[in-house]
């Protein structure tokens, strides 16, 4: 049985029921809070609550702020802060173009998702990020919207090149390159998103000359993708 994660409504219950025997500051918005946890399921908010509440008892606080839930929220997105994590100014450049090279398409393509946050402080394995959150559930996500995620994922890599040269660009596009090929094969193969392929599933192991089709088509989405991109963050 597959147990969805719950909607707005059912986060904000989850939410008071995990808050109920907390004092809370004026400033916090329980249906806020919950509207901006899209994908969040019951063990989330019940971990994001119990970090805030940790933040609240570290800084001798009598009531949850809605700053320490910012701070929890984030904390499960993005990780947690690496501040005495040394980068030279180099990498510091380095990220901070390659991060906003997302941010620019992010903000720029339509279908994309709002921009949550965008940081070069390192958090997790990664030395900077942009996290972005749907403005509310979703039940079904069109090819746009996929595209959109395809094209913000090329953005940082690209920013590189530009600002760097083809050269000098880094490994640090690697998990951005990897999220974009399995999501270029997933709208080939799972959704019929291609009309080379047509309107097929296909679950079994394909035939090698099916594989060398999807391949085909899979690196034809991320050279469009890496091309509109190119295109965007030259103007």
């Amino acid at each position: 049985i597959v147990v969805p994660n719950p909607d707005v409504r059912g986060r904000q219950e989850i939410l008071e029921l995990y808050l109920h025997d907390k004092p809370l500051s004026d400033d916090v918005d329980v249906k806020a809070i919950a509207r901006g946890t899209p994908g969040f399921n019951g063990a989330d908010l019940a971990n994001l609550v119990n970090i805030a509440a940790i933040k609240a008892a570290v800084e001798g606080a009598n009531k949850l702020t809605a700053s320490q839930l910012e701070h929890a929220k984030d904390r499960i997105l993005m990780g947690t802060e690496r501040k005495t994590m040394f980068l030279s100014e180099e990498s510091k450049k380095l990220t901070a173009y390659h991060e906003s090279g997302h941010a620019i398409v992010a903000f720029n393509t339509e279908g994309a998702h709002p921009i949550h946050k965008a940081t070069i402080m390192p958090r997790g394995s990664a030395l900077g990020m942009v996290t972005q959150l749907p403005s509310d559930d979703e039940t079904s996500i069109s090819k746009k919207q996929l595209l959109a995620r395809l094209d913000v994922c090329m953005g940082g890599r690209v920013a590189e090149e530009l600002i760097f040269g083809q050269d000098h660009v880094t490994t640090g596009a690697r998990s951005d390159l990897q999220t974009a090929t399995e999501l270029a094969k997933y709208m080939v193969s799972n959704c019929g998103m291609s009309d080379a392929i047509g309107p097929v599933n296909i679950k079994e192991r394909p035939s090698s000359e099916m594989q060398s089709r999807i391949d085909a088509e899979v690196v034809k989405l991320l050279r469009e993708a890496y091309d509109r991109v190119t295109t965007l963050l030259k103007k």
